[in-house]
């Protein structure tokens, strides 16, 4: 997926966390239950968590992976900052960020108990959001855009699990695993309600 934004790159390695083992485990999990799908040969969503807990920095997948079962520590970028007047994303490493930086950014910044936030694709969840009660943003904006990011802001309040209109969902958490399940028990429940087309 292009990327929307301007990007300066501070450092040209690849990241080394010891947490990035459990956020490929989590990228596995959503490639493997379809939450991360195929379109184009390239893998929808994007995965991060936040690197310190006193500040707005994340580390994320990075844009245009294929299959996310089988990542390696250079599939991933650290943000560092964004800067809203430039549209600059400030990061470290050997590959661009996910075209969803600025929202995950915008969510850390605005939330700072959410450590996690993992964003997929279902369409199942999308069609039976309203029978779920899932606090949903108000209409479709692009993907990567300033308006989606702005979007999920104007809804977030304390949920932990939004659903972008027409578009994917986000789940946070405390923790990755905390952002994974949630997605993952959702999904589950998503599957045992029947939509108008099935009916």
């Amino acid at each position: 997926m292009a990327v929307k934004f301007n990007i300066t790159f501070v450092e040209r390695t690849i990241p080394k966390d010891p947490r990035l083992a459990a956020l490929k485990y989590w990228c596995g999990r959503f490639q493997r239950v379809n939450l991360t799908p195929l379109y184009h040969n390239r893998s929808l969503g994007n995965l991060s968590f936040r690197l310190h807990e006193d500040g707005n920095a994340f580390v994320i997948t990075a844009a245009a992976l294929a299959l996310k079962d089988t990542l390696t520590d250079d599939s991933f970028v650290i943000v560092h900052s964004y800067d809203n007047l430039s549209r600059t994303i400030i990061a470290s490493g050997t590959r661009e960020p996910s075209s969803e930086s600025v929202l995950h950014y915008g969510v850390y910044a605005a939330r700072h108990d959410t450590n996690a936030v993992f964003h997929g694709h279902s369409g199942r969840i999308l069609r039976t959001s309203d029978v779920l009660g899932l606090t949903t943003t108000r209409k479709f904006e692009d993907y990567g855009s300033l308006e989606l990011a702005a979007s999920v802001l104007e809804v977030l309040d304390d949920e932990s699990f939004i659903v972008m209109k027409n578009h994917g969902f986000l789940s946070l958490g405390r923790t990755m695993d905390e952002a994974g399940t949630r997605a993952l028990e959702i999904w589950e429940r998503a599957k045992s309600i029947k939509t108008a087309r099935e009916v």
